[in-house]
């Protein structure tokens, strides 16, 4: 019986993104995740291609977010991987030190930039420890990405601040990843410019 080719795509331009949430008590049960329904539901507004979503709920221990994140990217084929939760200071944070572990390069911009749209609104946006990774493997790379735990500071980070008006007082990070997908050899992701316009480039004439 032949296996499905996980780095296979229905459409060329499709885009297999990876969401995990972190909670201990989420992942036993004790109240209901917010975090991976907040990122399915605000990528799938803004992602105007093509996606594939795969979704993992686990508990607060490296091994089980690290072997997490290399399944997602070597056996699923995921392009960009996001996580949600586990990036404070407290004993049981691990999120940041497992990304960091499984990858091959850091993209500390993203972290940066996370941090500088949370200060907007609570000064202790300097307790979060989000890091950003590239996993290259053998003819392919992802992106993983480490977002705040609440549903309304995700929505913040990704898609930035705007005026009354509509204006981009702030870039989200969003705005930067597909750019940064197709230099690693993935697909080609379009967004709504409404809520987000994917920054590329213009080309030389």
């Amino acid at each position: 019986m032949k296996h499905p080719n996980p780095f296979e795509r229905r459409f060329p331009n499709e885009a297999k993104i990876g969401l995990v949430s972190i909670s201990d008590r989420a992942s036993q049960g004790v109240y209901v995740d917010e975090g991976i329904p907040s990122l399915r539901n605000w990528l799938s507004r803004v992602i105007t291609t093509p996606v594939v979503f795969h979704e993992r709920l686990i508990p607060d221990e490296v091994e089980h977010i690290t072997s997490s994140l290399i399944e997602l990217v070597d056996e699923m084929g995921c392009d960009l991987v996001l996580t949600t939760g586990g990036t404070g200071p407290a004993r049981r944070d691990v999120t940041p030190e497992a990304t960091l572990e499984i990858g091959t390069r850091e993209m500390p911009g993203f972290g940066e930039q996370m941090r500088q749209i949370s200060l907007h609104f609570v000064p202790t946006a300097i307790l979060s420890r989000q890091v950003a990774v590239l996993r290259e493997i053998e003819g392919h790379s992802a992106l993983i990405l480490n977002l705040p735990g609440q549903p309304k500071s995700i929505q913040e980070t990704l898609e930035g601040l705007k005026d009354p008006d509509g204006k981009t007082l702030v870039h989200g990070i969003f705005a930067a990843i597909p750019y940064c997908i197709e230099l690693m050899g993935g697909p080609c992701i379009e967004t709504d410019d409404a809520i987000i316009k994917a920054f590329r480039p213009k080309k030389k004439k």
